[in-house]
């Protein structure tokens, strides 16, 4: 009797786990977004105006190409998972023409609003809808963004991180 009681209780508390996860607000995503939103802008604000076009090395991007690549990434992991159009077309940040501090400063944050409202729009049914991000991986949508703003370009302890470029 007992080990049917515990089986019983056991299922129960799992199940109610499984009810509270898919409970996840989307606002606590957009906190999430928030704060590395704030975290990128500290790394833009920190990086000279003259040193936007630095390369490590010949062949890596630019600080500014890779800022704009986060850009980029955020346009198109947000379209994907929402089917809201961006402003910039897959890749078309990177090339744009103009890289100084503030251009490049207000097209990342620009991307950074435009997932973050991505994301205000979602219920919690639409969060744990799947979808295919790069057609290879099928993922709910909660976890998507979950990943992209906490390990794309962040390190563990939640600070920006880009390749080539850490705090």
């Amino acid at each position: 009797m007992k080990t049917v009681t515990f089986i019983q209780t056991l299922l129960l508390v799992l199940g109610i786990s499984g009810i509270v996860r898919a409970q996840t607000s989307s606002a606590d995503i957009v906190e999430e977004w928030e704060r590395a939103k704030a975290y990128t802008k500290e790394y833009l604000d920190a990086m000279p105006d003259k040193d936007y076009s630095l390369k490590p090395t010949p062949e890596m991007r630019s600080f500014a190409e890779q800022m704009l690549h986060i850009a980029d990434a955020n346009y198109g992991f947000s379209s994907a998972a929402t089917g809201e159009k961006p402003p910039f077309g897959f890749g078309e940040a990177e090339k744009t023409a103009d890289k100084s501090k503030e251009a490049v400063t207000k097209i990342v944050m620009e991307s950074y609003d435009f997932a973050i409202n991505c994301i205000k729009k979602l219920t919690p049914e639409q969060l744990n809808e799947k979808f295919k991000l790069m057609d290879r991986f099928e993922i709910t949508k909660e976890q998507g963004f979950e990943k992209h703003s906490n390990t794309r370009h962040t390190t563990a302890d939640k600070r920006p991180f880009t390749c080539g470029w850490p705090v």
